[in-house]
């Protein structure tokens, strides 16, 4: 029989997993408790031993998803030539891998915005900082001459984007992000 701890751990996860699915197919104003709770066979009160609020839930699916994108992210850098152009197009395959990933805590990151949850959003915020960061320093290492944040959100729209437009067996994740760096590199070399 599992210990009471390992059971609480499993439901915190089981929760975790359905409100990360709900929030990315449905929002989180849409999205209610008692949805994410009997999505995995419990009470609605239930939720509440192991999230005071809503509010505390979206915050642990933003901070898994968080990590999940860096984590695909990172990989790719690890393997990454030293050259900074294609040190972006690993970090944007990473990305677009982990926006395309079966689980849906990365689309949650990108459907729900800090602003649409005005209680939470500077943690909302700060759960992100550590990707912006790290989004800032590939750009800044291009060295190239224009609005670094613009070019920056450019890129990572276009690449949220895909799970919109997506289809297997067209494109791989690969493909896409070579695509997309090209798209914005070539017309920064001819000017």
């Amino acid at each position: 029989m599992p210990s009471p701890k390992r059971r609480q751990n499993n439901r915190s996860v089981a929760l975790l997993d359905a409100a990360a699915q709900l929030f990315a197919e449905q929002g989180y104003r849409a999205t209610t408790i008692r949805d994410v709770t009997s999505a995995v066979g419990m009470g609605p009160g239930s939720s509440y031993y192991h999230f005071k609020t809503k509010a505390d839930l979206l915050l642990a699916v933003y901070h898994e998803g968080v990590s999940r994108v860096v984590e695909s992210v990172e990989r790719r850098l690890d393997a990454a030539p030293d050259d900074p152009w294609k040190r972006l197009e690993a970090a944007v395959i990473g990305h677009v891998e982990a926006v395309l990933a079966p689980s849906a805590y990365a689309r949650v990151i990108v459907r729900v915005l800090p602003d649409d949850v005005p209680e939470i959003a500077d943690a909302l915020r700060g759960a992100r900082e550590q990707y912006e960061a790290l989004w800032r320093r590939l750009v800044d290492d291009l060295g190239i001459d224009v609005d670094a944040g613009l070019f920056r959100l450019l890129l990572l729209g276009a690449a949220n984007s895909t799970q919109v437009w997506f289809r297997p067996g067209l494109q791989s994740p690969e493909q896409i992000g070579a695509a997309l760096v090209t798209f914005l590199r070539e017309p920064l070399e001819k000017s």
